[in-house]
């Protein structure tokens, strides 16, 4: 069980036994695990929705936002933002990384940031379907694992550099019943995620730090969703 509580611990605010100190390849393993993590988060976004469904639809996309902002730490945004200070800067590779580096949040953070959580907002705010909210992030999760395995660490050390190269056949096993049952949305999750790494690889020298992974999930998320507005609106 070791693998999925640290999979867990890693990627969202569940509470998870003590782990102690991670010892090398273990944050490999645990990336096998990242869809079941996904499910978990994805549960509790499910019962959420449930439960407030008879609530206006602003009030029910913003409590959902939140929620979800809650269960990850705010980790993922946090990789966002700095991402977007980073990324969109006019520097050499080397000053990008460096920024992103910076505890600081520049203009580039709180433009993407803001629009980025407006549209998440809306998306939540028309009513995606509790099964679609259970199973995205078990996608983006086990989506995650090609750009972090297909493009080398942008820096050698960091969680996001120990979690390469991990058991992507066992993510794909978790993953299945999800793929199956949304697969034009985990299409949709897998181009936005791919377009975004490479964009963000070509940026930083060629590889992928753990911003950019937190940055690849929330664009996933978020991918999925609109595909899921569209579809409903088809």
């Amino acid at each position: 069980m070791r693998p999925f509580w640290l999979a867990l611990a890693f990627l969202t605010t569940f509470p998870v036994p003590r782990l102690g100190e991670v010892r090398p390849g273990e944050m490999r393993s645990a990336s096998a695990f990242y869809p079941v993590a996904g499910y978990c988060l994805g549960g509790v976004l499910a019962l959420a929705a449930w439960l407030t469904q008879a609530l206006p639809d602003g009030l029910q996309g913003a409590l959902l936002l939140a929620l979800w902002l809650g269960l990850t730490g705010m980790l993922h945004l946090d990789g966002l933002l700095d991402c977007a200070d980073a990324l969109l800067a006019m520097k050499p590779p080397g000053d990008r990384l460096k920024i992103l580096s910076d505890v600081h949040l520049g203009s580039f953070a709180f433009g993407v940031g803001f629009a980025h959580l407006l549209l998440k907002w809306q998306l939540l705010a028309w009513g995606p379907s509790p099964w679609l909210l259970l199973v995205l992030p078990a996608i983006v999760r086990f989506v995650l694992l090609v750009p972090m395995n297909f493009y080398p660490a942008a820096r050698p050390e960091g969680l996001g550099a120990r979690s390469r190269e991990g058991r992507i056949g066992l993510a794909l096993l978790f993953a299945l019943p999800a793929l199956a049952l949304f697969p034009w949305q985990a299409l949709a999750v897998l181009l936005a995620m791919l377009l975004l790494a490479r964009w963000a690889a070509g940026r930083l020298g060629g590889g992928l730090s753990g911003d950019v992974y937190g940055a690849l999930i929330e664009v996933g998320e978020s991918a999925g969703l609109l595909m899921g507005v569209l579809l409903g609106a088809g």
